[in-house]
């Protein structure tokens, strides 16, 4: 690989980084080809960018973001390294738990992910993060908790209401 090579797939990690808040980085080294581009396959029907590239190159495009911010992602980049770029934080850790069972086996394994500041480390993260609530569930359940205080009220005062008209229609 070339110099400029180099350069243009780290400008390229630049702009996924810079354009997703959650990233997952995972080992895809005992996979078949057949069983990546399954895993890719799922990606895409699931709208979740999947990129491999080579640890040096991820690396160096972090650090030329905010190397602080992301340090504690690079523990995670050693062997075949396969990004997962989502908007929904939770969807890569659904794919891969999906693709753990149809294949049933433990590939690719979780090395790190990266959700909204935050790095969860490690392979046995992966149940927490298919848990976790996105903005729009959270925001679902704050509108159905405010929600239900004002509908208990409406119902009360519809039965009131009805026990008012039932006693003025049998005077």
């Amino acid at each position: 690989m070339t110099k400029d090579q180099k350069n243009e797939v780290i400008e390229l990690l630049k702009g996924k980084f810079s354009q997703y808040n959650n990233f997952y980085v995972a080992d895809t080294e005992a996979l078949t080809v057949e069983q990546v581009g399954k895993l890719r396959r799922a990606c895409f029907n699931k709208q979740v960018e999947m990129k491999v590239a080579k640890n040096t190159l991820i690396k160096k495009a972090l650090e030329s973001l905010d190397s602080e911010k992301y340090a504690g992602v690079y523990d995670s980049l050693h062997k075949v390294t396969a990004l997962m770029f989502s908007e929904n934080p939770k969807e890569p850790a659904l794919i891969i738990s999906s693709f753990r069972k149809e294949m049933n086996g433990d590939k690719p394994v979780l090395k790190a992910a990266f959700i909204n500041g935050d790095v969860y480390m490690g392979n046995d993260q992966l149940k927490a993060l298919t848990q976790i609530k996105t903005k729009n569930e959270l925001i679902g359940e704050v509108i159905g908790l405010l929600q239900s205080p004002a509908k208990r009220v409406l119902a009360a005062l519809l039965h009131n209401a009805e026990q008012k008209g039932e006693a003025a229609a049998a005077e």
